[in-house]
């Protein structure tokens, strides 16, 4: 099911804005209301009821007998006895009784126990969250990562994508990745996220300004964690570098790169969406430099074919001279099979 046919599967929907002291208000309304049903109609018929104790049926009888036979079945002290009145019962109280049982048990849910297990569900994630991956915004880019993500081996579970828009997240949902609803752009999101023990963080909300506010968030709460971020225009990427972000990715200027290269060559453009994708037969993959690579040559290694390699802050290509020894600490970027992305050393 590609993703423009799951959005046309979910209702439209708007969270509602009654406030929860008039929700449960509105309940209560509607049990003393099925209650004052009973009542009435038994007040109507009170010469179809029998007192066992004193004979008499008073308003005060009347009352104790509706909300006993309302919340329980009764105690025997107070009986029909009228072939109207045991119809009364059976047709009306018996429906009402079980109206008032369900507000009760749904009130009960969702004040109640709904909030507690959300809690303790929460917090049972929580602890679980370890090396996951942290996506800030489910839109397009944001949408896509995830795929890509997946389609790269990752467990949908250690992926959390946090977004306010809960269609969104029920989009993501179905994926079976774990989903927050919330403004990333808040200490305590990504606090709940775990965002200090993940692996990577990915942001992706939309606009330019936002996107720098939750690298910056996510900096101050993960100093080590690597953050890349999706930005618009090209005279913010320098601000997202110095707000944090460890990848800075501006998809007009990644359309544009392709664009002219493909006037080149037919195959080059291809080639670079084989290469940055999980779909295609070759990839690229970043790994640290094994211990009997040291002092060998990059061309050399036999994992795939070399591009390049960061020794600190500095790159090398294969044809620097840097890069005909390789020492320990290099990271090393290659082109690889893709069935052998997982396989890494």
């Amino acid at each position: 099911m590609d993703r423009r046919s799951q959005r046309r599967s979910f209702n439209l929907r708007r969270k509602g804005q009654t406030p929860a002291w008039l929700r449960l208000f509105w309940r209560v309304a509607l049990a003393a209301a099925l209650v004052a049903v009973a009542l009435t109609g038994h007040w109507l018929d009170r010469d179809g009821l029998r007192d066992n104790y004193d004979g008499a049926i008073s308003f005060l009888d009347v009352l104790y007998f509706t909300v006993i036979t309302v919340t329980t079945v009764g105690y025997g002290d107070i009986v029909p006895v009228t072939t109207h009145a045991r119809m009364f019962d059976t047709f009306v109280v018996t429906p009402v009784r079980l109206f008032v049982w369900l507000i009760f048990l749904g009130t009960a849910y969702d004040f109640v126990f709904k909030r507690v297990w959300e809690k303790w569900r929460m917090k049972v994630i929580q602890r679980n969250l370890h090396n996951h991956v942290v996506v800030a915004g489910y839109g397009t880019s944001g949408a896509q990562a995830v795929d890509e993500l997946i389609k790269r081996g990752a467990v949908p579970e250690t992926i959390v994508v946090i977004d306010d828009h809960a269609s969104a997240l029920e989009i993501a949902e179905t994926h079976g990745v774990t989903v927050m609803e919330g403004d990333a752009t808040r200490n305590a999101v990504l606090e709940a996220a775990q965002v200090d023990r993940a692996s990577a963080v990915i942001v992706a909300a939309g606009r330019d300004d936002t996107s720098i506010l939750i690298v910056l968030t996510a900096r101050g709460l993960a100093a080590t964690v690597p953050v890349s971020v999706v930005i618009k225009s090209q005279d913010n990427e320098a601000i997202a570098r110095q707000a944090g972000a460890d990848t800075v990715i501006n998809p007009t200027s990644l359309a544009g790169v392709l664009l002219a290269g493909s006037t080149h060559g037919a195959h080059i453009a291809s080639y670079i969406s084989d290469l940055a994708g999980a779909s295609g037969e070759v990839a690229l993959r970043e790994r640290p430099v094994a211990a009997d690579e040291i002092g060998h040559p990059l061309a050399q290694i036999r994992t795939g074919l070399g591009h390049r390699i960061y020794r600190g802050n500095t790159s090398f290509c294969f044809w620097d001279p840097e890069a005909q020894q390789l020492q320990a600490g290099d990271i090393i970027v290659e082109v690889v099979r893709q069935n052998g992305v997982a396989n890494l050393p």
